[in-house]
């Protein structure tokens, strides 16, 4: 199905985000936060980019920035358990999809994904 990047620096949640989407048939690359995930996305093409937004060094923000100065029309959906934070990158960054509040279903990222996903191919 798609190619995800996944920046997420709750070590305990990233296996189970990733799994969920892997088990939903989507091939997922893990980071622990944006520093680590950016040689991959500079690296590499990717279908969709699944970001916490607060992380220690490079936020989900300047991460997605990154990503849509790579590819413009690359889908971002956040994460965070901080709804000013949420609001914020709502004003901030182009082609954000979907902000989901910790905590959430996995059904619901999973879902995000599809929607992203079907938006993009009809843009």
């Amino acid at each position: 199905m798609a190619r995800i990047l996944l920046a997420e620096d709750d070590d305990n949640l990233r296996p189970f985000l990733a799994r969920s989407l892997e088990n939903a048939g989507h091939e997922v690359l893990a980071f622990s936060d944006g520093d680590e995930a950016l040689p991959a996305l500079h690296a590499a093409e990717f279908d969709i980019l699944i970001s916490d937004l607060v992380m220690p060094g490079m936020n989900g923000i300047e991460l997605a920035r990154h990503a849509r100065e790579k590819a413009p029309d690359l889908p971002v959906i956040f994460i965070t358990g901080f709804s000013a934070v949420a609001m914020e990158a709502l004003n901030t960054v182009d082609g954000v999809s979907k902000v989901l509040s910790k905590p959430f279903h996995l059904n619901s990222l999973v879902e995000a994904v599809r929607n992203a996903l079907e938006d993009r191919a009809l843009s």
